[in-house]
């Protein structure tokens, strides 16, 4: 077995294409438009800025809380099948050793549910940027940094 595996898991985007975002530095929530794969208007960047308090992070840095626990919970079944398979592949060739599958085996990991993404805060579109709008909440929405550049701009 691969010391590392993928598994897809969806999150919801509200009614106007937006998924939720939380930064990791002031850790406060706003949403990022969810692009096509093949759109070509689409900025692929290494790190994106804090749309309300101007400070970078890697990519990968932006999932809140609940999509982190979903996510995890939502893998537990595939993960629970990696542990018995690599369970059963050591003990693979080992003469006057077996193992037994066990049924009814389980991490626990609990099942979560499904994510919801309401219709709540307000767009704005930076002017270095168009194609990359935000959505923060309406009491952020006087001033805003650009999620790809960082500039600050009033909205």
């Amino acid at each position: 077995m691969d010391d590392e595996f993928q598994i897809p898991v969806s999150l919801p985007l509200d009614s106007d294409g937006f998924l939720r975002r939380e930064c990791p530095s002031c850790e406060r929530e706003f949403k990022w438009f969810s692009h096509a794969e093949d759109d070509e208007n689409a900025e692929l960047v290494a790190q994106y800025f804090c749309p309300l308090c101007g400070v970078a992070a890697g990519s990968d840095s932006w999932w809140t809380h609940a999509q982190l626990e979903y996510g995890f919970g939502s893998a537990s079944g595939a993960i629970d099948q990696a542990v018995q398979d690599s369970l059963a592949d050591a003990f693979k060739g080992i003469k006057g050793m077996k193992l037994e599958p066990n049924s009814s085996f389980s991490l626990d990991f609990e099942t979560p549910a499904a994510l919801v993404e309401p219709d709540d805060m307000v767009i704005v579109e930076p002017p270095c940027h168009p194609n990359e709008p935000v959505k923060v909440p309406e009491a952020s929405a006087e001033r805003a940094f650009c999620l790809i550049c960082g500039a600050q701009f009033a909205a």
